[in-house]
């Protein structure tokens, strides 16, 4: 018998490390050829190591959870001295990983903390692979804490995720349960429903329920609100709006101002132009601002206006008149809902006087534009403070605070609200 380094195997091409999930043979146990020493999961597929012969298992360079480079020692085995021939000679073959340590960063394994909530299964480290469907099919770490296991140790594997959406996801809209008995405690109540007419959500009222409680589970929302005097706006597009449909053909709402003023205030403030990439923050270079918009079936759809920021009123009042018609006859396509940056809600449209809008993920930000309502206000004039009827508006932005602060955020609704109010009335069309 003689030792023998087993190392992490290459599980892909573009593999470059992987994570132990557990190990199946503990230091100085036996096993034989092909058995299984441990499982280790990649950002693809979860794998399994088997034993390149016979054996003692000596000692484990490396814990469950731990993150390791391809071709570092993970355990040092006891084999007999034709086997470890063997092996060696065939990893000369197949070296492809040499001083990749120092340019590879290790990632802290994905772990969903069960001290926040109730869980099903006992063990809440999930793999790489789980992590990625949980993403697509927007299941929050809650929701898959509780969802029943098969594997070893109470490992959740991939085929109780995909069993559980087919099952229908009974634990999606859980709510968080502390486990601290000092901490009062959601009760886990038996709701009476009640009776009455039942509607069956359509497709894209599923895909939007998903969206919602996934952006909510993500995203820490923070909502900043200002007053905005849109009087100068409001009396300037009154006095234009036919002049300019006869000049130009298009209607002149108020949405195509609020994309301009938005698209300028981005410039002004690029950092909530953004996207979440794990640790990265990424600023777009493009500004595509998304309009929240309501289909005829009550459905919720964000056509997006791109490019907003290089584009004339003219441009901004074609592409958006464009868009709602689409949108009213059910004819929008891929590319007009696709690559916003920014979205803005006028909730104002329903009545509302301002609205706490859920962030259009992977954005970082979301503006909610309320009812332009007349108010008489107090203003400062040449002869003093007087009051006056103004046209006022409230906005709201949420923001993700993991990447946006309170400051970025409230400067960046405050000069929205300026470039509203500082309308120039004189503007020519």
């Amino acid at each position: 018998m003689s030792k023998f380094d087993l190392k992490m195997p290459k599980m892909g091409e573009s593999i470059t490390e992987g994570t132990i999930i557990n190990w199946l043979v503990a230091e100085g146990e036996a096993f034989e050829e092909g058995d299984i020493i441990l499982e280790v999961a990649t950002d693809k597929v979860d794998n399994e190591v088997p034993a390149p012969s016979s054996g003692i298992l000596v000692k484990t360079m490396y814990k469950a959870k731990d993150v390791v480079l391809v071709g570092e020692v993970i355990a040092i085995l006891e084999v007999s001295e034709e086997s470890k021939q063997k092996k060696e000679s065939s990893q000369d073959d197949k070296k492809e990983v040499k001083k990749e340590k120092k340019t590879f960063k290790r990632r802290q394994p994905l772990v969903a903390s069960a001290e926040k909530f109730n869980v099903s299964n006992s063990n809440t480290f999930f793999s790489p692979l789980i992590i990625e469907i949980a993403k697509t099919h927007h299941i929050s770490f809650e929701e898959l804490a509780r969802i029943p296991v098969t594997g070893l140790d109470g490992r959740l594997r991939k085929s109780d995720v995909f069993q559980y959406i087919e099952d229908g996801r009974s634990y999606k809209f859980a709510q968080p349960i502390t486990q601290d008995p000092t901490v009062y405690r959601i009760p886990q109540l038996t709701f009476d429903k009640g009776k009455g007419k039942v509607i069956e959500m359509d497709r894209m009222r599923q895909m939007i329920a998903d969206h919602m409680v996934y952006s909510k589970h993500t995203s820490p929302h923070v909502t900043a609100y200002v007053e905005a005097d849109l009087t100068n706006m409001v009396n300037w597009r009154n006095a234009n709006k036919v002049a300019f449909q006869e000049k130009y053909g298009e209607r002149l709402t108020f949405t195509p101002l609020f994309v301009e003023a938005v698209a300028k205030a981005i410039k002004d403030f690029p950092n909530i132009n953004a996207s979440v990439d794990g640790s990265n923050i990424i600023v777009k270079e493009d500004i595509n601002v998304g309009m929240a918009t309501a289909l005829p079936s009550g459905n919720l759809i964000v056509p997006v206006v791109k490019n907003a920021d290089t584009k004339d009123l003219k441009t901004l009042a074609e592409n958006v008149n464009a868009l709602a018609e689409k949108a009213r006859e059910n004819k929008l396509v891929g590319d007009d809902i696709k690559g916003s940056t920014f979205t803005i809600s006028n909730v104002g449209t329903f009545g509302s006087v301002m609205g706490t809008p859920i962030i259009n993920q992977p954005e970082v930000a979301i503006l909610a534009l309320g009812i332009i309502k007349k108010r008489p206000e107090v203003i400062t004039t040449e002869k003093g403070d007087e009051i006056a009827i103004r046209s006022m508006m409230y906005l709201s932005l949420s923001f993700d605070h993991r990447v946006v602060d309170g400051f970025l955020g409230g400067s960046f609704v405050r000069r929205v609200a300026d470039y509203f109010e500082q309308f120039d009335v004189d503007r020519k069309i």
